[in-house]
């Protein structure tokens, strides 16, 4: 061990190896005893508290507490004995084992949460984790839904507005530095517009293996038009993944996703994702309103077993309709769920979505995510893509080495941005959802208002609906692990049965 420094040049050999020694024993007993100060701190002296963003419920029919950490993303339950602990952390020795424990989980933290939160709101704005792009390559649309947010309009997307969006991704890609180009195709209904998707995409798909960048695509359809051509197509074109919308059964489904002119889509809908073979993925999205919201498990239940019958991927959620202004203008919205069946719908389709804080609510809040219409206006949200008044630039103009310097309208860029963390918004910054909402929309706290979340009052609901999600995986994770033993089993079986046969034949 090193020790003080001592001017010893004018002593004796003796003398300084003496005060050597000396300053040596000092300088150990100093640091015996700081550590010896360190081991007998409190966790609350050393700087540990409980998680401002901890949510809980009693577990039904145990002692247990099912607590959900909004920060960290975790989900878990507590033994009395935990819960007494927790209770008494500003008192336990920071080096007690629990703490570790308690840490990884999230549900106690040294440092300041909602400061980590505004870091990340930050950094989202501009830290290119991916460039992402929605591309409308029409805005007209083959079905007359009566809540939809968009107001239609006929036009394909030209040649010319093509070349500009695909000299649009190079600039992104190469400015940021991105290592991944994700597309969504949106409308209106694209799959009205099939070549361009083809076209586009293989210019997309060049660009993206020129900047050494993972290509991925995705698409919001009707599934109208989801025939084994566009099916093949949309396979050959990267596209891993389908939205589709299904709002009920039968009837149920007509009264609301009708075609233009009024006609029936729900027989030919399902057809197409039963009678067809295809690898993505296709979610289906329940729109629930007052008029099919008791379908919800009939549906859930429908769409697993045509998963089932058809082999494909098919998953279901359900989505509450939200207030629309368009709708409303044109005077056919459907009933709107009340709040406590808004709140239940919420926690059906959020518990299945659950994870950490993130920062900034949706890629509205990046610089590099940008929705493009068919004329190829920029938008920083999918549901102003029907609106040019809310553009912020063209796809031929606008260039992130100068993203301020060439939009056309400044303000439909910073407004989203600045929406990220830090909420500049008194309630929400002292909410506990705030790492889970990060404030809610953009678009409906700048051209509407706030929109909590709608189980915010029934945070035990929420913990309980986790905890049964969690509890669900654990067993078909156990269920799964028992039949590859009966499988392992099996095999030595049928292994031994051969050894046998072949020493008979010996």
């Amino acid at each position: 061990m090193a020790g003080w420094p001592v001017d010893d040049s004018h002593c004796p050999a003796a003398a300084r190896r003496e005060i050597w020694n000396m300053a040596n024993e000092t300088h150990e007993a100093t640091i015996a005893a700081e550590d010896e100060q360190a081991a007998s701190r409190t966790a609350g002296e050393a700087g540990w508290h409980v998680s401002r963003y901890n949510l809980s419920a009693p577990v039904p029919g145990t002692k247990k507490v099912a607590i959900a950490n909004l920060f960290k993303g975790n989900c878990a339950e507590y033994t009395p004995i935990e819960l007494y602990l927790l209770s008494v952390l500003d008192e336990l020795d920071e080096h007690h084992p629990i703490i570790e424990r308690f840490s990884k989980r999230g549900i106690i933290a040294n440092f300041d949460e909602r400061a980590a939160l505004e870091t990340m709101g930050r950094a989202a704005c501009a830290m290119p984790g991916g460039v992402g792009m929605t591309i409308c390559p029409t805005m007209g649309c083959n079905f007359d839904c009566p809540y939809c947010f968009e107001d239609h309009r006929v036009g394909l997307m030209t040649q010319q507005v093509q070349d500009d969006v695909v000299a649009l991704a190079d600039r992104m890609l190469d400015v940021s530095g991105a290592r991944s180009l994700m597309v969504t195709w949106f409308g209106g209904e694209p799959l009205l517009a099939p070549r361009i998707i083809e076209a586009l995409s293989e210019r997309l798909m060049a660009v993206a293996e020129e900047h050494n960048a993972k290509y991925s695509a995705g698409i919001i359809t009707n599934g109208y038009l989801l025939t084994a051509e566009n099916f093949a197509m949309l396979e050959r074109v990267k596209v891993d993944n389908i939205q589709v919308t299904i709002d009920g059964l039968g009837a149920t489904h007509d009264a609301t996703r009708r075609l233009v002119g009024g006609g029936a889509t729900f027989d030919r809908i399902i057809g197409n994702l039963r009678d067809n073979k295809y690898s993505m993925r296709v979610n289906v999205r329940h729109n629930v309103h007052e008029g099919n919201r008791d379908e919800v498990e009939e549906l859930r239940a429908f769409i697993e077993k045509l998963a089932e019958e058809s082999g494909n991927d098919l998953s279901y959620y359900p989505a509450p309709v939200a207030a629309s202004e368009v709708a409303d203008n044109r005077g056919e919205q459907v009933g709107l769920l009340c709040e406590t069946n808004m709140s239940e719908i919420g926690i059906m389709q959020e518990a299945g979505r659950f994870r950490g804080a993130h920062g900034h609510y949706c890629g509205a809040n990046s610089i590099w995510v940008v929705g493009i219409d068919e004329k190829g206006n920029l938008q920083k949200c999918w549901e102003a893509v029907d609106k040019p008044h809310l553009s912020f630039g063209t796809a031929r103009d606008w260039d992130p080495k100068n993203p301020l310097g060439t939009t056309t309208n400044l303000d439909n860029l910073t407004s989203y941005l600045n929406t990220a963390n830090p909420v500049n918004d008194p309630e929400c910054r002292e909410c506990v959802w705030l790492p889970y909402c990060a404030g809610g929309c953009p678009y409906k706290r700048l051209h509407a208002e706030r929109m909590c979340l709608a189980f915010k009052d029934d945070a035990e609901g929420y913990v309980l609906a986790l905890h049964a999600r969690i509890g669900e995986k654990k067993k078909a994770e156990a269920a799964k692990q028992a039949e590859a033993e009966q499988e392992a089993e099996a095999g030595q079986a049928a292994g031994v049965a051969v050894e046998a046969a072949d020493g008979t034949d010996n």
